[in-house]
């Protein structure tokens, strides 16, 4: 069970404008920022819907990851989508099905500004 999760981005502007973007189109957004002078040097920011489950850091990037967000519905998925390419994000899978995994699984992958594998999904049949 994940309760939360985390990523370094050594462009922190550009990242955090990326993922308010991309929250915002699921129907949540930048909750908490640790500053600086709490964190030994860098700014630490945490997203989510009612709590942060996703946090950026100030930092050198890790191995690249892949990290999903679930969606409320389709809309959500394509308006996530819109939002991270319009952030900066590189398409890396439109939104649509992908019947491979199950037969309503609707997602969509973007790659942000460290090259982290982004998804928006949603389980519910349309």
């Amino acid at each position: 069970m994940n309760d939360h999760t985390g990523i370094a981005s050594e462009k922190i502007a550009a990242s955090r404008a990326f993922y308010q973007a991309a929250f915002a189109a699921l129907g949540g957004g930048e909750l908490w920022i640790v500053p600086p002078d709490h964190t030994g040097g860098g700014l630490v920011v945490g997203f989510g819907r009612e709590r942060p489950v996703f946090w950026i850091h100030e930092g050198a990037p890790g191995p690249v990851r892949h990290v999903a967000f679930s969606a409320l519905d389709r809309a959500q998925v394509d308006a996530f989508y819109a939002a991270a390419m319009a952030a900066g994000g590189r398409d890396n899978g439109r939104p649509g099905l992908r019947p491979l995994y199950h037969p309503d699984y609707y997602g969509a992958f973007i790659l942000d500004s460290d090259g982290n594998n982004i998804e928006a999904v949603c389980h519910a049949p349309a």
